[in-house]
């Protein structure tokens, strides 16, 4: 890894991780329960990662030098496998097992389809 792409991973990563924090925060004010607040960061930004490999990767079409600050910073300080993984670590131990492997399911199938709807995007464009 050059000194470019760390600056780029490092500025994409506060920008994503800023962008989570006001999703999660306005989320939580309008009444969702912290577990719908990260299944929407992580499914949306499944599908952007999806997008975003389509254009950089498999077409060409973006540079890519881009694709260490928008697909490894932004979108890796964006999505979040260790609170999902923390929440549904505190619904299995506080008896909510239903809830956690409902969350568990949705966020699995939610996320490969938002990621093959992202692929699909990307090479449509």
């Amino acid at each position: 890894m050059t000194l470019r792409d760390a600056i780029a991973v490092a500025a994409g990563g506060a920008v994503g991780s800023l962008a989570r924090a006001m999703i999660d925060a306005a989320a939580l004010r309008l009444g969702f329960v912290a577990e719908g607040a990260t299944l929407l960061i992580n499914v949306t930004g499944a599908c952007a990662a999806g997008m975003l490999v389509a254009l950089i990767v498999e077409r060409g079409v973006l540079p890519a030098d881009l694709r260490p600050l928008l697909v490894v910073g932004l979108l890796g300080g964006f999505t979040t496998f260790s609170t999902f993984a923390v929440q549904l670590a505190r619904l299995g131990s506080s008896g909510e097992i239903g809830a956690g492997l409902l969350y568990a399911a949705a966020s699995l199938f939610l996320g490969i389809a938002a990621a093959a709807l992202g692929l699909f995007i990307g090479r449509s464009i």
